[in-house]
């Protein structure tokens, strides 16, 4: 692989330890908090909506699809115009954008007009992100400084994502689902407000060149497999509008690497993914995507409507599994990673994630939150603690700094990816064995299980991939071929749905 060390691109300056780098670090991450709220706050308003507005069963799933789709699809071109056109500027206007499209959501009369400001809404989040990302990369240098600024990465999004699930039972039921909303914009304004005192950083070399193409291509593609997958999942995988989006997602895949190996500027320079650690990290994380996406998912159905939790008992349930992940990224990860390779803290973190679902593939129609579900949730957090932020590295560290936007959407893209297939394949297999058994607790029981054989064929695929006598993480080192951030799980579609 080309050598992608930090070659005339230094970061920029904002000094690990200095007031500077805590307020970009902070600035950052509260727009990413808010990302993740907004991921999850939807969820418990969607029958809210669907009462006031009208609207029909398939149209309110496109309130979750809409946001996911934009999202999941345009997060590598997003992340390539950050790096050529500056990273700043394209986080003010992913920042104005989510707040109009907030806006807009919330005064919603018709769920055309919803459904559209969601599907901006998400257009703006894939800007935002890989856009904040890399700026977090790029500030921090390679080692202490980064490795503990993508832990509080991983943290805030973990954090967001329950507080959204918590927050939006709230909010919905003593302020109504517009709040939901409408609580976006006076948010997004502050720190709005304050991005111009963040770092301008360094646009990309080449001339500011666009593979408008390889965009293309790549965002269709993704676009494709994505609704493919939501089409699957709601009208069966034999629908001939799911069999076309599948078949034209590997045809515009297959388009797209083709021409990136005969573009003299691609959009995703084919070299990045030349080191076989990186390769490894990306495909761990496409199936701890997966994982995660699943089991709150999952989680979130087998406490509602089994042991009849509500929306509210539900995110707070889901709390412990958060303050696990906060703390455990945030002051445990780091110093494991000073003293262990990635390969031993990532595999620790998958066996963690294994063995988290292999408890909740046990939960029975009559058990209790404390003995059946509160462990799974604790020791599965505890591997996304270990190996969310440790795959970060693992995937951007040795990136240059003119490529970290690209790096920071790849990770998210595999992330977003890996939730979407995998959400599909688990809700289809428990869907069929709910209804072969007319329990359905035995599918949940069974997406777990196979959650449990994804983690161990992540595993496998670092322990063979995964050099373990090099890419320990010291302070001021760099780690050759490897670094990068960490979105959080997708939101979990309706979890009032199976």
């Amino acid at each position: 692989m080309a050598d992608h060390s930090m070659n005339g691109a230094a970061p920029l300056p904002a000094a690990g330890g200095s007031r500077r780098a805590v307020f970009v670090i902070s600035l950052i991450c509260a727009a990413q908090f808010v990302l993740q709220l907004d991921f999850s706050i939807v969820n418990v308003a969607l029958p809210s909506i669907q009462w006031e507005l009208g609207m029909p069963a398939a149209a309110l799933q496109w309130i979750v699809t809409g946001y996911a789709l934009a999202f999941g699809s345009l997060l590598l071109a997003g992340g390539r115009l950050a790096d050529l056109l500056g990273r700043r500027q394209m986080l003010a206007i992913g920042l104005a954008l989510f707040g109009i499209a907030s806006l807009a959501c919330g005064l919603a009369q018709w769920p055309i007009m919803l459904i559209i400001a969601r599907i901006v809404q998400g257009a703006a989040g894939a800007m935002v992100s890989p856009a904040a990302l890399s700026l977090l990369t790029t500030t921090n240098t390679e080692g202490a400084a980064r490795n503990r600024a993508l832990a509080i990465w991983q943290a805030t999004t973990a954090a967001g994502a329950t507080a959204g699930i918590v927050a939006g039972g709230l909010l919905t039921q003593y302020f109504g689902w517009r709040a939901v909303f409408l609580i976006n914009p006076p948010v997004i304004a502050i720190i709005f407000a304050l991005v111009p005192r963040l770092p301008a950083g360094k646009r990309s070399g080449g001339g500011g060149s666009v593979d408008v193409r390889g965009a293309l291509l790549v965002t269709t593609g993704i676009a494709a497999l994505i609704f493919g997958l939501s089409s699957g999942q709601q009208h069966g995988f034999a629908a001939p509008a799911t069999i076309i989006a599948l078949a034209l997602a590997v045809l515009l895949t297959t388009g797209f690497v083709v021409a990136e190996k005969r573009s003299a500027a691609p959009m995703l320079p084919l070299s990045i993914l030349a080191e076989p650690a990186r390769r490894a990290a990306i495909a761990a994380m496409l199936l701890i995507g997966a994982i995660l996406a699943g089991y709150v998912y999952f989680a979130s159905l087998y406490m509602q409507r089994v042991l009849g939790f509500s929306p509210v008992a539900t995110g707070l349930a889901l709390a412990p599994s958060t303050v696990t992940v906060v703390l455990l990224s945030t002051f445990g990860t780091r110093r494991l990673l000073a003293r262990f390779s990635i390969k031993a803290v990532l595999l620790a973190g998958l066996a963690c994630m294994g063995a988290g679902q292999l408890w909740l593939a046990q939960i029975t129609a009559g058990a209790g939150y404390p003995a059946a579900v509160l462990p799974g949730l604790v020791l599965t957090a505890a591997g996304v603690g270990l190996a969310l932020p440790t795959a970060s590295i693992a995937i951007t560290s040795g990136v240059q700094a003119s490529d970290q936007g690209l790096a920071g959407a790849l990770f998210t893209t595999s992330q977003q990816t890996g939730a979407a297939v995998g959400l599909a394949i688990l809700a289809a297999a428990a869907a069929a064995t709910a209804g072969h058994s007319g329990s359905l607790v035995d599918g949940y029981r069974l997406s777990f299980l196979i959650a449990t054989g994804l983690a161990v064929l992540a595993a496998i695929i670092v322990a063979l991939q995964l050099s373990s006598k090099s890419h320990r993480v010291e302070p001021g080192h760099q780690q050759a071929g490897l670094s990068a951030p960490p979105p959080a799980p997708p939101a979990p579609a309706q979890l009032g749905k199976s």
